[in-house]
């Protein structure tokens, strides 16, 4: 095991929403292509279902249509997610949406997260800025800015 943390890249993970249970499967080629590229591996790929009276329950891939074909990532299991990780992905759903939960390790990250431990250094924080919330915070200073006098 040890040996196998060594090893590795970071790990994240996604909870995607798709509201109305719509999921037009654009975005699916291109997390292939991260794959493909080795950019990421994914370690676990789970859908959700929240239905109106709140309850959730974890889908099949067949189950969530024809219209998207997911066949590819048939087998994307680690084992890693469990009952409380779907309900707590439940949590953040609104009622009547699906989601998929993604799991994945950063795989263009390895050598420098095995540079950092041989090096004795641990990761001890991480988070990720939605991107709503960075240009929100990039629109204040903008208008800071040409709220500013030009000096002259």
């Amino acid at each position: 095991m040890s040996d196998d943390f060594e090893a590795m890249g970071p790990v994240d993970y996604l909870v995607v929403e798709f509201p109305g249970n719509r999921m037009t499967g654009e975005g699916f080629p291109l997390l292939v292509d991260l794959v493909d590229r080795g950019i990421i591996r994914i370690l676990d790929l789970l859908f959700v279902r929240k239905d109106e009276d709140g309850s959730v329950a974890a889908l099949e891939l067949t189950e969530l249509g024809d219209e998207v074909d997911l066949t590819v990532f048939e087998g994307a299991s680690s084992g890693l997610l469990g009952q409380d990780d779907i309900d707590e992905a439940g949590a953040a759903l609104e009622p009547g949406n699906s989601a998929g939960i993604l799991v994945y390790e950063n795989l263009w990250a390895t050598p420098f997260a095995q540079a950092m431990r041989r090096s004795g250094a641990q990761l001890v924080a991480g988070g990720r800025i939605p991107v709503q919330a960075l240009l929100a915070s990039l629109d204040a200073v903008e208008a800071t800015a040409s709220d500013r006098p030009v000096a002259g």
